[in-house]
């Protein structure tokens, strides 16, 4: 039996949630979640909300009120790192006014044994640490060093389990991230999420269809399926469902609201999936599919698993079954041994599929990883040179594209007031478009049709139509 399933026959789970409730009872003592990288660490901290709330704490608007600190790291780039033990640092006075401030650190950073072990020696007053597949132990971590235990380092194991029935407190009340499993089995050569977030586990599809039903239910209109490759949902496991069977079950649920999913991998995006999308009645037509690169040797070098010609023809099979999609992708600029004939044949790759918007990234070395080992690595000055021809070719795409949207009507989802554009709403177009249009008073979580009356690059402007 898992740890976990351990943990949750004898009790030991509910016991801790019980005991913290006692501790607390009647204080008003309150938490506080800082989350730093992807939409799953975002998922995460709502889980570990969640618990907090079903232990007895409130929700904190900073930390400076908050008797309980949790801070929710990111392992992808050694700045999203440093950036999470600074912020960590900052909270060594509030543990000095108040000592009985618990401090705790989570995620794929501290799922590492060398970070978990720098914390354990050069920041003392965290009290515990667990990672990203540890998330159920927390109430666990937290009863026994509120009852005075040892801080505690949590390591995960080698083989974590999937655990169901952790409370959500969502952030929004009409978006919601629906996680279909974790783990990932590629391997990229630059990536750390496989040593951080172990290898792909997949939910049961009964489970994730409930709670499917559960948000819709709810009212949420905006509903995102995670997982760090969601084409591989449901591979050798034995409930006989893939991502495209779990994409119609949930598209069979009643209901006004757009389903997304992110990420998918090319070598795994198959026609099936797109021509699911194309038949569905809720699924958005947004397609995310990161290239990285559109050099055959450099994809090689990453252990993406495909070729340039590989994923154009997928790419261009998507536009043709649905033609409206609006395709997305990310690239990593200046990888190891990246030539500038390697470079030439990535803008041609953006010439070639005409992206809608690109998410582009400047490749940086992730100690761990093969890559970062490499010794051919690009200049700093060459990665900037060719990230800004980079951006300019893909700035005229994104915004001649955007143009054949002028005096159309879109239906969109309003996100809430715009926060740099005073007197607008901001929404969301089917295809993930942010559009701007006139502050009506319009709540958030409510679908309008909005006519495009000016276009640019990155965004769209329009009025209720």
């Amino acid at each position: 039996m898992s740890r976990a399933g351990e943990l949750f026959e004898n009790g030991r789970i509910q016991d801790a949630v019980t005991a913290v409730r006692r501790l607390i009872a009647g204080s008003g003592k309150k938490y506080y979640v800082k989350t730093f990288g992807c939409q799953q660490n975002e998922a995460d901290s709502e889980r570990i909300a969640g618990m907090c709330e079903d232990m007895g704490y409130l929700p904190a608007d900073s930390p400076d009120e908050a008797s309980l600190i949790v801070v929710n790291t990111c392992a992808v780039r050694e700045h999203a790192e440093k950036k999470a033990i600074s912020v960590t640092g900052q909270y060594k006075h509030l543990k000095n006014a108040d000592p009985g401030l618990v401090i705790s650190m989570c995620g794929c950073m501290v799922s590492r044994a060398s970070r978990a072990e720098q914390i354990k020696k050069s920041l003392p007053y965290v009290d515990f640490t667990f990672g990203t597949s540890d998330i159920h132990l927390f109430p666990v971590l937290l009863s026994d060093r509120l009852a005075g235990g040892k801080r505690r380092f949590e390591l995960p194991p080698d083989n974590p389990p999937i655990v169901e029935g952790i409370p959500v407190r969502r952030e929004s009340g009409f978006r919601a991230w629906l996680s279909i499993m974790y783990g990932c089995d590629n391997f990229c050569s630059y990536c750390i999420v496989p040593y951080v977030r172990g290898r792909e586990r997949s939910r049961n599809p009964a489970d994730v269809l409930r709670e499917a039903e559960e948000l819709i239910g709810a009212g949420y209109r905006d509903v995102t399926l995670l997982g760090q490759n969601v084409n591989s949902y449901g591979r050798n496991c034995p409930f006989g469902c893939d991502f495209p069977g779990l994409m119609r079950r949930i598209d069979a649920i009643d209901g006004d609201y757009l389903i997304r999913f992110m990420t998918s991998h090319p070598k795994d995006a198959t026609r099936e999936l797109a021509d699911t999308i194309a038949g569905s009645r809720h699924i958005a037509h947004q397609y995310h599919l990161p290239a990285q690169s559109g050099s055959d040797s450099v994809l090689r070098s990453m252990n993406r698993g495909y070729t340039f010609d590989e994923y154009a023809e997928k790419a261009g099979y998507i536009r043709r079954v649905i033609p409206d999609v609006t395709l997305t992708s990310d690239i990593i600029v200046g990888f190891p041994g990246e030539t500038e004939e390697d470079f030439e044949d990535t803008l041609r790759l953006l010439r070639t599929v005409r992206y809608d918007m690109v998410y582009s990234f400047i490749y940086s070395p992730r100690r761990g990883t093969p890559a970062a080992e490499d010794p051919a690595q690009v200049p700093d000055e060459v990665k900037g040179e060719r990230m800004r021809r980079l951006l300019e070719l893909q700035t005229g795409i994104s915004s001649e594209i955007n143009e054949k949207y002028y005096g159309k009507v879109l239906r969109v989802l309003i996100h809430g007031k715009s926060k740099n554009d005073p007197g607008m709403l901001e929404t969301r177009t089917e295809g993930g478009k942010i559009l701007l249009i006139p502050d009506d008073g319009t709540e958030a979580g409510e679908f309008v049709n909005a006519r495009v009356t000016g276009t640019g690059a990155f965004l769209l402007y329009g009025e209720r139509g």
